[in-house]
């Protein structure tokens, strides 16, 4: 009984993780703004927090074709960033938690169209226990040749990165 027990909770907890995180194409893109807090604080890299509507939005399905699916790209998100996905669908219902965290960093960032890309740091304070976001900038589709719009994208998010 304890052994089936610790089965369920083990297996539990691997779906709660897995919950947090999905790979594409790749990459892997966190949800969990308190997981990538943690593992930006390690890393010492940014965040970079993709603002999309996955099942409506369709210049937020153009960027992942044209810019996040190329090699290019997953190299360099692989470097330099910590990849969160912020999704606001329309035809699926997100848990609460997930809506409610979403909700916030898109008053705190002020989006307001999708895609909608920031690149910030987030530490807690540990006396506190309140974080603190150090905005670096943000980024949209980008204005490019057909063909070239991974490069001009990256271009722009390490001109923000060199500004940190």
């Amino acid at each position: 009984m304890k052994r089936k027990l610790l089965y369920t909770l083990a297996a539990l907890w691997i779906c709660i993780n897995l919950q947090a995180q999905e790979v594409k194409n790749g990459l892997t893109w966190y949800t969990d703004v308190m997981q990538v807090q943690q593992l930006s604080e390690k890393t010492k890299k940014p965040v970079f927090a993709f603002f999309t509507g996955s099942d409506w939005c369709g210049w937020c399905h153009k960027l992942q074709a044209a810019v996040f699916n190329k090699q290019g790209f997953k190299d360099w998100a692989k470097k330099n960033v910590i990849l969160l996905e912020l999704d606001y669908p329309r035809n699926k219902q997100l848990p609460e938690k997930l809506q409610k965290q979403n909700a916030e960093l898109q008053q705190f960032f002020q989006v307001q169209g999708y895609p909608t890309v920031w690149m910030f740091y987030i530490v807690k304070d540990k006396a506190s226990g309140k974080f603190n976001i150090s905005a670096l900038g943000s980024l949209g589709y980008p204005r490019a040749e057909q063909g070239k719009e991974a490069d001009a994208f990256i271009t722009n998010a390490n001109q923000i990165l060199k500004n940190k």
